[in-house]
């Protein structure tokens, strides 16, 4: 298992870190009070990819972390994999993975997607909610990368917190770009190298914890992941409606509104 040091010229350099070998509910256990809110203890999640198919795109690189009520990061497993396809050039330009560099350096598919699918299960079976920025991309990719290698995909993952969607919930009508670099810098969480996993990973993971001070999201987490569930449905339905007037839909094409996962 590796983790990114450093960017040089977009090209990461990896080094090996250790995993968590405990309960991760343990880990955070000795820093957090009684009657703890979800807040106080968060999964984080992320991919960089070959695109943005999630049916037929791979998983280059991968992050998996838990964070504490401080939003500071007590277990982290990154990844590097050699997805076994050609990675595009306008893939590299995002996440700064060339296809020589991941089969030289990555790990093989498989064993990759099964150690993810393996962390996360590990924090959802705890009952600690998973962050993952637009969930249905990460959690639906992983599935297929799951399917496609033989191995048994995490089918209804929670609980899960989506930043992305909370954000369009309790702060609609604000103008402005949604996506993380614009709602990190809206909440006041430092971002600095956007497309690394981890780096997105624990940004969303802090973006969640500041949603839920400033909104005041003490839901019990389960309850807030069914919510979810219908804030998206409603926030895919809504901006089906506007790119149908505006011209960018056909009136029978409609978004698709499942979350967390496709």
């Amino acid at each position: 298992m590796s983790a990114p040091t450093h960017n040089l010229g977009g090209m990461q350099t990896w080094q090996t870190i250790p995993l968590w070998e405990e309960d991760p509910a343990a880990a955070i256990a000795p820093t957090r009070p009684a009657r703890l809110g979800w807040a106080d203890a968060v999964g984080v999640f992320d991919l960089e990819t070959t695109g943005v198919d999630v049916t037929s795109d791979r998983i280059v690189t991968a992050h998996v972390g838990l964070l504490d009520a401080s939003g500071t990061a007590v277990r982290a497993r990154s990844w590097l994999a050699d997805p076994g396809i050609d990675i595009p050039e306008g893939a590299t330009a995002v996440h700064g993975i060339t296809t020589a560099h991941a089969r030289a350096h990555g790990s093989a598919a498989p064993s990759v997607i099964a150690e993810v699918v393996s962390a996360l299960r590990d924090l959802l079976d705890a009952g600690i909610p998973v962050v993952a920025y637009n969930a249905p991309f990460d959690f639906s990719l992983l599935k297929y990368e799951a399917l496609r290698h033989g191995i048994p995909p995490i089918l209804e993952p929670s609980p899960v917190i989506d930043p992305l969607v909370l954000d369009k919930a309790h702060d609609r009508f604000r103008r402005g770009k949604r996506t993380l670099e614009a709602v990190a810098a809206h909440y006041a969480v430092p971002l600095v190298g956007a497309h690394d996993a981890a780096v997105d990973a624990i940004a969303a993971g802090r973006v969640a914890q500041a949603l839920a001070r400033r909104f005041e999201l003490d839901t019990p987490v389960h309850e807030l992941h069914t919510r979810q569930i219908g804030w998206a449905r409603a926030q895919a339905d809504s901006l089906t409606d506007y790119f149908i007037r505006i011209g960018r839909l056909d009136p029978d094409d409609r978004l698709d509104g499942s979350w967390p996962i496709r």
